[in-house]
C-alpha cells in the first residue's frame, strides 16, 4: 500500500493512503460474489497481491498477514496489500535470517489463514514460505465465497494443519479435472486486475452460482501453495505462480 503522506497533529499520528474504490476483496466478496469469484477475476487479484508480496519478500519481510481482507482495490484496478501490523523482518543488524521463531500476537480469527509451521511453533521456525500458504487460503477464499475452516472447530483445524493428512479446504466439485469452462483472462498484467472490473462483477453476479468452475491449472495452483512441507511449495518468484494467474 502506497503512502501519499505522514503527519502527527497533536498527539494523533496521521496516515494518508489512496483511496480504494472497490474496497477490500472480502467486500467484493460480501457484496457482489457470495458463491465465490470465478478464476479469472481471482488470478487478476491474487496477480497484484502476489507482486506486492514478492516485492515485501525481495526486501526481507514476512507479511503474516495475507487474507481477502487485507487485499485493497482501487477505482482503477491497482491491487494493494494492507494489513502490514504483523509484517516481519529478516534483517537483523545487517544480516538475513533463514527463519523466524517469533510467533505474533494474531487473534484466533485469523488461524485459517496461517501456515502450519508457524503454527506449530518448533524449532525448525518458519520463513516467507508462510505467507505462500497463505495465498493459497486466500484463493479458496475467493473461490468459494467463504473462509476455509471457518466452519471447523478450532482445535480440529489446528490438528488438522498440524499433523494431516493434507487437507485442501476447498469444495471439490468446483474444481473438475476437465476442462475449465471459463475463458482466459489476458488483461491485469499491468494494472494487477481486469480494466473491466464493473463490467465483470454486474455480468458475473447474475450468473447461476453452479455453472462455476475452475481449470487444473487452478487447482494445481492452490495445491502448490498448501503443501505441508515449506521446502515443497513454491514462491512468489515462481513461474507457476506468476503466470499462472494471469494465463
Amino acid at each position: 500500500m502506497t503512502l501519499w503522506t505522514v503527519f502527527t497533529a497533536g498527539s494523533w499520528l496521521w496516515v494518508i493512503s489512496p483511496f480504494m474504490a472497490y474496497g477490500s476483496a472480502r467486500h467484493l466478496l460480501k457484496t457482489y460474489f457470495p458463491e465465490g469469484m470465478s478464476e479469472a477475476l481471482i488470478g487478476n487479484i491474487l496477480f497484484g497481491a502476489i507482486r506486492g508480496l514478492n516485492y515485501m519478500h525481495q526486501n526481507g519481510y514476512i507479511h503474516r498477514n495475507i487474507k481477502a481482507s487485507h487485499i485493497l482495490i482501487s477505482g482503477d484496478g491497482l491491487v494493494s496489500l494492507s494489513g502490514l501490523n504483523n509484517l516481519y523482518s529478516l534483517v537483523n543488524n545487517g544480516q538475513k535470517s533463514k527463519v523466524v521463531y517469533d510467533f505474533p500476537q494474531f487473534s484466533t480469527s485469523v488461524l485459517p489463514w496461517l501456515s502450519p509451521e508457524l503454527l506449530r511453533q518448533d524449532l525448525s521456525g518458519y520463513n516467507m514460505k508462510s505467507d505462500i500458504y497463505s495465498v493459497g487460503i486466500t484463493a479458496c477464499e475467493l473461490a468459494n465465497g467463504h473462509v476455509p475452516f471457518q466452519d471447523m472447530p478450532r482445535t480440529q483445524m489446528l490438528l488438522q494443519k498440524l499433523k494431516g493428512p493434507t487437507y485442501y479446504p476447498w469444495d471439490i466439485n468446483a474444481f473438475p479435472h476437465g476442462e475449465s469452462r471459463m475463458k482466459n483472462s489476458q488483461s491485469g498484467v499491468d494494472s494487477g486486475i481486469s480494466e473491466s472490473m464493473t463490467r465483470t462483477m454486474t455480468s458475473e453476479r447474475l450468473q447461476n452460482p453452479v455453472s462455476k468452475t475452475f481449470s487444473p491449472a487452478f487447482y494445481n495452483l492452490v495445491e502448490l501453495c498448501l503443501q505441508q512441507d515449506p521446502e515443497k511449495r513454491i514462491t512468489t518468484q515462481n513461474r507457476t505462480l506468476t503466470f499462472g494467474l494471469v494465463l
